[in-house]
């Protein structure tokens, strides 16, 4: 059984958020491929993702401009 593209771009953004410019990157390759309302999964998952490390904030407001 396949995963979501959702799943598998949550993993990654996770295995690389030691890196915010690492972390960044693969947030912009996550939104090319994702469908619109995965893209709303994922920001709201970012959202409570990031009030524990604060470094990866600068990647969101990146995206949502």
């Amino acid at each position: 059984m396949s995963r979501s593209m959702y799943s598998y771009s949550k993993s990654i953004l996770e295995r690389v958020s030691f890196d915010p410019l690492l972390f960044c990157k693969e947030l912009e390759k996550a939104i090319k491929v994702l469908l619109p309302y995965e893209i709303d999964q994922l920001m709201n998952w970012l959202t409570k993702y990031t009030e524990e490390k604060p470094e990866l904030k600068q990647c969101l407001i990146n995206i949502n401009q």
